[in-house]
């Protein structure tokens, strides 16, 4: 039977705060005597907010009571209720990420809104998120190429590339249109640390409270530009492309020729079409869209046209596709249920890895997700393989378990998640280690990605099957 739910998404960005309501369709697909399985058959966005500034304070904090105020007006515009929502997410991205009171805000929201995925993006994880919202991914995945999603918003710019539709890098730089915010007059009312660094190195004198003019803004964006292609492998990269990296990135690996590029973001808008009121956001955001469009970036690959720019990031949120466990599982049912654990997934190559016992390795992967989410719990989610050896078996658990077990709280539980039927004997052999010590629920059949976001429920059919609902993005 079709099952419709309302899902919400709230995105706070450093530049804009957004609202989107979809209309999910679900089904069982499975078979009449098969074991359920729900899946989503048909969305649609019914709601789009106007885009809105994101309410701050002063340059530390957010306007936590404003931000809460627009929603609540937009469900009102919208004709829904929080009682209305079955699923949604709540996320704070870019700079807004690093406010001091980031936390408290998405709490206020969080309340509001119902029980959702609530969750700071890192950078990172936050160029994952808006590089499936442009549609960079399904380009990639349909096209079976390499192609990058640069998400150029107000204080940041997100980049990440996919290989068949697999992230393969990803990276940020604090590169963005708010980067200086101009009066009408060309008067400077705000530069950000990196923007004086680039502004500094031209020679160009930039001071708040001082007036500007359009040939330093066009050389200051053109050096931007210039960075952002460093990063791509275009140019040699510089000493200054380093002091422009986001705190908690990584660096920007990519070991494949990239064919397409997207972009998305607010900035997008000004490189897709043409502006022509050179101050009519208050910043330099068209004039970094026209250097875009004028350099390596736009020439060199082919062009992928976004499916969203500036709502990339906002998601419709928390898909709910509910699965079902296969019966190979390992699992502390006093554990049970969890709700709204962010997923980690180690690529195939990282999987090689981790089965040749490499726990370092995967300690790294580990530490890096945490760094970059603020749950204190992960599901660590691979590929899997058919009909492991038991000394490979053997030596994926002691990699697997080390690092959870060095790495997590105290009082969480080891979470994996294989696609293979090798649940069983993984939860098993980490059991036997720390079992003792640690709720451990190793489970298969279940297919997640980076960015989703895992419910696991109460043991099924006399323990055979855990119901799963993976909370997904959607997108378009």
């Amino acid at each position: 039977m079709d099952k419709g739910i309302l899902s919400v998404g709230i995105d706070i960005g450093t530049s804009t705060t957004q609202v989107i309501f979809s209309r999910i369709v679900m089904e069982n697909t499975a078979g009449f005597f098969a074991v359920p399985h729900v899946s989503i058959v048909d969305k649609e966005v019914v709601y789009k907010s106007e885009i809105h500034m994101t309410p701050l304070k002063n340059s530390y904090l957010i306007d936590g009571d404003k931000v809460r105020d627009i929603v609540a007006a937009e469900f009102n515009k919208a004709g829904f209720s929080p009682s209305d929502t079955q699923t949604g997410a709540v996320i704070i991205t870019g700079e807004s990420a690093r406010k001091e009171n980031s936390a408290l805000v998405l709490e206020k929201l969080s309340d509001f809104a119902g029980d959702f995925v609530v969750s700071t993006a890192g950078p990172d994880l936050e160029s994952v998120i808006a590089g499936k919202g442009s549609g960079a991914q399904s380009y990639s995945e349909e096209n079976a190429c390499t192609a990058v999603n640069l998400d150029i918003g107000g204080g940041t710019t997100n980049i990440v590339v996919f290989d068949c539709g697999k992230v393969i890098a990803k990276g940020c730089a604090d590169i963005g249109g708010r980067q200086i915010k101009l009066d009408s007059d060309y008067t400077v009312r705000y530069i950000s640390p990196s923007a004086r660094l680039i502004a500094d190195k031209l020679g160009i004198s930039l001071a708040e409270g001082q007036k500007t003019d359009e040939n330093s803004l066009k050389a200051i964006c053109s050096e931007m530009v210039s960075l952002l292609e460093q990063m791509l492998g275009i140019y040699e990269k510089s000493d200054m492309l380093k002091k422009v990296i986001t705190s908690g990135s990584t660096e920007l690996k990519i070991y494949k020729p990239i064919r397409a590029i997207c972009f998305s973001g607010g900035v997008a808008d000004c490189i897709y079409g043409t502006q022509t009121d050179k101050l009519r956001y208050g910043d330099i955001g068209v004039f970094l869209g026209a250097a875009v469009r004028e350099g390596r970036l736009y020439s060199d690959f082919t062009l992928i046209k976004a499916k969203e720019t500036i709502r990339a990031t906002v998601v419709g949120a928390g898909t709910y596709t509910t699965s079902i466990s296969g019966s190979t599982i390992t699992y502390s049912e006093k554990a049970l249920p969890l709700k709204n654990v962010p997923v980690l997934k180690l690529n195939e190559q990282e999987q090689a890895r981790a089965f040749e016992g490499d726990t370092e390795f995967v300690k790294e992967k580990v530490k890096w997700f945490s760094s970059q989410s603020d749950s204190q719990r992960l599901v660590l989610a691979m590929p899997g393989k058919r009909d492991p050896s038991y000394l490979e078996i053997g030596r994926l658990a002691k990699s697997v378990g080390e690092a959870l077990d060095s790495l997590l709280p105290a009082a969480e539980p080891m979470l994996i998640v294989t696609e293979c039927d090798i649940a069983k004997a993984l939860g098993q052999a980490i059991k036997r280690t720390y079992g003792d010590k640690r709720d451990i629920i190793s489970i298969d059949s279940i297919s997640v990605d980076d960015g989703d976001f895992v419910d696991l429920g109460k043991p099924l059919l006399d323990g055979l099957v855990i119901p799963v609902v993976v909370k997904t993005l959607i997108f378009g």
